[in-house]
């Protein structure tokens, strides 16, 4: 059998953004009891950490109160106008909105307020989309070619994207939005923040030398679901896993190389957990990991 190398990529996991978000929500539960508003991240190890602290969590989006004073907007963010719902009910609001979303945000508000019309290219349904939208309620979110359909026909239209859009999935969109309004001012603001964006890259290197690419994330994580879609694009065989228990011995059978890269909501101790399992294998087939990223 031939020796197996396992590579990681040069940029993975927790994002700064998530990882202030979490201390901050840590800390205020060290003082008192904290209700998260929503998912504070995308990923059940995450989740069962904060319980264990006894963190509650609540819905965002509805007009239920809290069991608790303290409330914290999650890192993905919200409109003002939940942030105001929240605190206009007596709630201390804890806002842990990742700077990198907060920063989309103000750029919409400027574009709206220079007279371009709200277009978002995003996931409908995905929490920072909806609240980047929430507070315009004529904004327009595409998710794909198909929802072009729906762009105003105005003189200026002003785009952002979700922060963890794919970069070449949006230069796509936002060609086609041009396409489609040739006689409008098309001004994109490129809001794909910096942490996906060398994930994505560090992707493609590593993809470029290993056959088979192990992503550790939650299955409710968009960014690591990108992840293990473009591995597959770029002709890796992928597979995701939330903890070590999903990893299954027979995906890296006959391998050479492998790669190992996360999202940027998985805590580091899981993506160690899930390199020693594969180091073990590989020790055993004469061959370590080598220094360093690709």
């Amino acid at each position: 059998m031939k020796p197996l190398i396992l590579l990681m990529a040069r940029h993975w996991g927790m994002c700064f953004g998530v990882r202030d978000a979490l201390a901050l929500v840590e800390e205020a539960a060290a003082a008192a009891p904290v209700t998260v508003l929503g998912e504070l991240v995308h990923n059940p190890v995450v989740h069962e950490k904060l319980r264990v602290q006894g963190i509650l969590r609540a819905p965002l989006e509805t007009s239920a109160q809290a069991p608790t004073h303290q409330v914290a907007i999650t890192a993905h963010g919200t409109s003002d106008r939940l942030r105001r719902s929240w605190a206009g009910r007596g709630h201390r609001v804890i806002d842990t909105t990742c700077p990198l979303v907060r920063s989309a945000h103000q750029r919409l508000a400027e574009l709206v307020g220079r007279g371009f019309a709200p277009v978002i290219i995003g996931q409908k349904h995905h929490v920072e989309v909806r609240g980047l939208a929430g507070d315009w309620p004529h904004a327009v979110v595409i998710e794909d070619g198909d929802d072009l359909e729906a762009l105003p026909d105005v003189p200026k239209i002003g785009v952002v994207s979700q922060t963890t859009q794919p970069w070449p999935r949006v230069q796509q969109l936002v060609r086609m939005i041009r396409e489609r309004r040739p006689s409008s001012q098309v001004e994109w603001i490129d809001t794909i923040c910096r942490p996906t964006k060398e994930r994505q890259q560090a992707l493609e290197d590593l993809c470029a030398q290993v056959e088979v690419l192990i992503v550790v994330g939650g299955k409710g994580s968009n960014n690591t679901r990108q992840l293990v879609q473009r591995g597959e694009e770029l002709g890796c065989v992928a597979h995701q896993v939330e903890t070590v228990d999903d990893f299954r011995d027979e995906w890296i059978e006959g391998a050479g190389r492998v790669g190992l890269t996360a999202g940027t909501s998985t805590l580091e101790a899981t993506v160690f957990q899930v390199r020693d399992r594969i180091l073990a294998i590989a020790r055993a087939r004469g061959a370590t990991l080598p220094a360093g990223g690709v």
